[in-house]
């Protein structure tokens, strides 16, 4: 039944993603191990097609991050903000609150 599961998805990313059998693979090992992936390529062969292709077969929240010099932390796991109309605290989510989180460089 799993394995069916696995097959399905990985199907799924294949329609969007050519020639990259193994990243695909070695992603999926990763999701199903709880572990995360490193992909380093040349630039535009398709490493966020390929997280967003799985992101969307596998339902998940999926969010990009642009690591630039200008990035603070708070951009990375979110702040606490003062809403004066409601006179509470509002936390605003960062980039890390989903299931798939695209770090690039």
């Amino acid at each position: 039944m799993l394995n069916h599961k696995v097959h399905a998805v990985m199907e799924e990313v294949r329609k969007v993603i050519r020639g990259k059998d193994e990243a695909i693979s070695k992603v999926m090992m990763a999701i199903l191990s709880g572990g995360h992936v490193l992909l380093e390529d040349m630039p535009g062969v398709g490493k966020t097609t390929l997280a967003l292709a799985f992101s969307k077969a596998l339902g998940l929240d999926f969010h990009r991050i642009q690591f630039t010099p200008d990035v603070v932390a708070s951009d990375v796991i979110g702040f606490t903000k003062y809403d004066k109309q409601k006179d509470e605290f509002i936390y605003q989510e960062g980039a890390v609150m989903c299931n798939l989180l695209l770090a690039d460089e």
